[in-house]
């Protein structure tokens, strides 16, 4: 053996012992002749004594079948029942050494077809399945938020130009009443009902633009705010210090919508539970992410707690808004001391016009 053949002897020696693959040699009849570190590892005791004393079955022992086209997990047409036959690339699931099943891409090739020994290679497959199966939650939840806003935004512009409309409307029509000649009973009886009519339109309008504030589509994050702000200090007494360096700047639809979100969720949270006069928000952009500070002095809770008195969903719901745009979420809070919000967005470079 010349010494470039003897090198890559030794490398390929060195693959198969560091080789975080579970590799297998097998030979025509399905008896295993060596397996690696990996092989081992993955095996418990007892059928890993059987594969070393030469049973054939003894891979069916830990494995709970492969994958086709028909079923999830299968054991008709086995890869080890067709010496010569190759496959290059398959999954199967092996019941492994402390792990419990496990998902696997797997080869089995023929190395040498004198002898008819074949290799079987085995990858893990649950780091690439636990990032798979977070993109898909994060994709699903993407589509059920931009859903519900839709419809927010669908049912605010409803309440709006429909239900408001015509009940301004009506509103006209009972202040005419007022002017003619008519009993001082009905008359009164007219203006209680302009009242409530009135009353009834201003909740309308509270709602729309709860559900899906008009001025966050047109004018963006800044004015959405200063609007949101100005109604809870007029309707509940909650002054909001709010500074912003934003202006009529835009961004994604996706991070406004994330970041009013999460601030609104902040500031009801403290509104109903905090007890308190005043709550601080900040919003600026910095370095390429968009930051939002919202802070109260007031009850605070116990950050032990996993489900604080009406924070449970919220927080978690504004971790899960958060997630979506990739964005840092941090809660704080201290007993007698307040609550403080930290969401931090990254930006995809330039503004969204």
């Amino acid at each position: 053996m010349d010494a470039s053949n003897e090198q890559l002897a030794n490398l390929l020696l060195q693959l198969y012992g560091k080789s975080d693959e579970a590799i297998f040699f097998f030979d025509r009849q399905g008896k295993v002749l060596s397996m690696n570190a990996a092989a081992e590892k993955i095996l418990e005791k007892d059928v890993y004594e059987q594969m070393v004393a030469g049973s054939t079955k003894a891979i069916c022992r830990t494995c709970k079948g492969y994958m086709s086209a028909d079923e999830v997990q299968t054991c008709h047409a086995c890869y080890m029942s067709e010496p010569h036959q190759d496959i290059g690339s398959f999954q199967v699931y092996f019941e492994t050494k402390g792990r419990g099943v496990i998902p696997y891409s797997a080869s089995i090739q023929t190395i040498d077809e004198a002898t008819g020994v074949r290799v079987f290679m085995l990858r893990d497959l649950t780091d690439q399945y636990r990032t798979q199966d977070e993109l898909n939650r994060k994709m699903m939840m993407k589509r059920v938020i931009k859903a519900q806003e839709d419809e927010r935004k669908r049912l605010s512009r409803e309440l709006h130009d429909g239900v408001a409309q015509e009940m301004l409307s009506s509103l006209v029509d009972l202040r005419v009443l007022k002017y003619m000649t008519i009993e001082e009973d009905v008359l009164q009886k007219v203006k209680q009902t302009e009242g409530s009519l009135m009353r009834l339109l201003d909740d309308i309008r509270h709602l729309s633009v709860e559900l899906r504030p008009a001025t966050l589509d047109d004018l963006g994050l800044e004015a959405a705010f200063r609007t949101h702000f100005k109604w809870i200090e007029k309707n509940y007494g909650l002054h909001v210090n709010f500074q912003a360096t934003l202006e009529t700047k835009r961004y994604e639809n996706e991070i406004e919508t994330v970041v009013y979100r999460v601030c609104q969720e902040a500031v009801f949270n403290a509104l109903k539970y905090a007890e308190v006069d005043e709550v601080v928000v900040r919003l600026h952009e910095e370095a390429g992410y968009l930051h939002l500070f919202v802070a109260d002095e007031g009850k605070g809770f116990r950050m032990q707690e996993m489900s604080p008195k009406g924070t449970g969903l919220g927080i978690y719901s504004m971790q899960e808004r958060a997630d979506l745009v990739n964005g840092e979420f941090k809660i704080r809070s201290e007993v007698g001391k307040g609550t403080v919000v930290l969401l931090k967005v990254p930006l995809k470079g330039g503004d969204e016009t």
